[in-house]
């Protein structure tokens, strides 16, 4: 039987696969399983996206967390960090996110987050499946959880966090720069510019007016088109865009060229082990990570681990091993020193201060993390569940990846949040890259097409 939670809670279609009933049943058993039944009255905490159906989803959830005896405490729409923050800061027993990240408007999803601002643990979420079957035994009387709204004010705490982290060496950490923002009209729209600016920066801003129905759609960090051509245009030191959720954050420089997780991630940890604040000199990666990032680290004696795909993956090795920075090739990256989890707005925020800090542009910063040519192929309509077991697809794996020797890589991966299956391949030119990722697009196609 399929897990029902994916590398990011659970997700699908709005009002189908993730309906009403699901997600009220689902925060009845994460209630069940999060909190200890004691004298205290438990709390929860509920955030949103900018999506439409995030408003009944969102009042589902508050209802079975009620239902189970849980004060609720929704703060509307807010990032997946903000709730992350929010949920340690105010000493609640647990936080919900209804939000589908990059994916578009129908999608929703749901993720819980426990009393310490964690994303949980696979056991976790395990517990809180098996729970589903399970009676929920549900409290009567005064037992029952209260409701409250209160938006405004979880905003400007995450907002003071944010400015906090990033003025410990300046009030005005970024004074004199000019940015350009696309929230791609997501949670990040009213947060990530009030940020940017309260911490001295000009901003512009784009895809930043949600209507429930554009989040991601041509906008934010997986269309970042727009971005890239508004920053040069105005002549801006730098643009940053988010995905619907604000967990992820990439960015291009004056001329827009883009900037993604990977070099980000280089300049912050080469600038971390500047400073001796970079734990074991090492920062924590996904294989998903360029082959020029690693080839980067080593040249400038930075130690890396690598995990399977997934912040969450991330973020337990750096639990595990005492690490401070990691994250992943699209923008999701997880400053321990500040955040539980991955932040896009701290992300654009620190990657801005390091221009004044160093007092070099964004394409001076980025210039020692090149990029090996990198294609990506989504293949879909195919069982990946047997990418690992099907012979034929083996051995044409083992073929690419010996032609490519040691000057590049190919990896097939199942997506754990759509019915994909993903190629990727890096190459020493673009024309090795696609030519090995189409040949082996194409055996995947044949061997685990859906007519098989």
């Amino acid at each position: 039987m399929a897990r029902l939670f994916g590398t990011d809670g659970v997700r699908g279609l709005a009002n189908r696969v993730l309906n009403a009933e699901l997600v009220l049943k689902l925060s009845q058993a994460a209630a069940i399983v999060l909190t200890q039944k004691n004298t205290k009255r438990q709390r929860a905490l509920v955030g949103r996206d900018t999506r439409l159906s995030g408003e009944f989803l969102s009042a589902a959830t508050a209802a079975g967390l009620a239902s189970a005896g849980i004060d609720v405490i929704d703060v509307g729409v807010i990032t997946t960090p903000g709730v992350a923050y929010l949920t340690s800061k105010l000493n609640v027993d647990m936080g919900v996110v209804l939000s589908a990240s990059h994916n578009p408007y129908y999608d929703n999803g749901i993720k819980f987050i426990d009393k310490s601002g964690f994303k949980l643990a696979d056991t976790l979420e395990d517990k809180i499946a098996k729970q589903l079957q399970r009676p929920a035994n549900l409290p009567i009387n005064d037992q029952i959880g209260k409701i409250s709204f209160d938006s405004n004010k979880g905003v400007e705490n995450y907002i003071e966090h944010l400015l906090a982290c990033a003025s410990s060496l300046d009030v005005h950490p970024l004074k004199g720069l000019k940015i350009v923002v696309d929230p791609g009209n997501g949670a990040a729209s009213a947060v990530a510019p009030t940020a940017l600016r309260q911490a001295g920066a000009e901003v512009i801003t784009i895809n930043d007016s949600p209507d429930g129905l554009n989040i991601n759609f041509e906008s934010g960090s997986t269309h970042p088109e727009a971005m890239q051509a508004v920053t040069k245009a105005a002549r801006a030191d730098m643009g940053v865009a988010f995905d619907g959720d604000a967990d992820r954050c990439i960015a291009c420089d004056s001329e827009g060229n883009l900037v993604n997780g990977d070099q980000i991630m280089g300049i912050l940890a080469l600038s971390k082990k500047g400073r001796g604040t970079l734990k074991n000199d090492t920062l924590v990666l996904t294989v998903m990570s360029n082959l020029g990032l690693l080839q980067a680290l080593d040249k400038f004696q930075i130690k890396y681990v690598i995990t399977q795909v997934g912040d969450r993956y991330v973020l337990e090795k750096m639990l595990a091993d005492g690490f401070n920075l990691g994250g992943e090739q699209s923008g999701h990256i997880i400053n321990l020193d500040y955040s539980t989890t991955g932040d896009g707005i701290l992300s654009a925020l620190m990657l801005a201060r390091e221009l004044n800090l160093q007092k070099k542009s964004l394409a001076q910063l980025a210039d020692p993390f090149p990029q090996l040519p990198q294609v990506l192929i989504n293949i879909s309509d195919v069982d990946k569940s047997a990418i690992d077991s099907n012979k034929n697809v083996q051995i044409k794996l083992k073929q690419v990846q010996d032609w490519l020797s040691d000057s590049g890589r190919i990896l097939l991966r199942p997506s754990g949040t759509e019915p994909l299956v993903r190629v990727m391949v890096e190459a020493p030119t673009y024309e090795q890259a696609k030519a090995s990722a189409e040949t082996m697009a194409q055996t995947i196609k044949k061997e685990l097409g859906s007519r098989n």
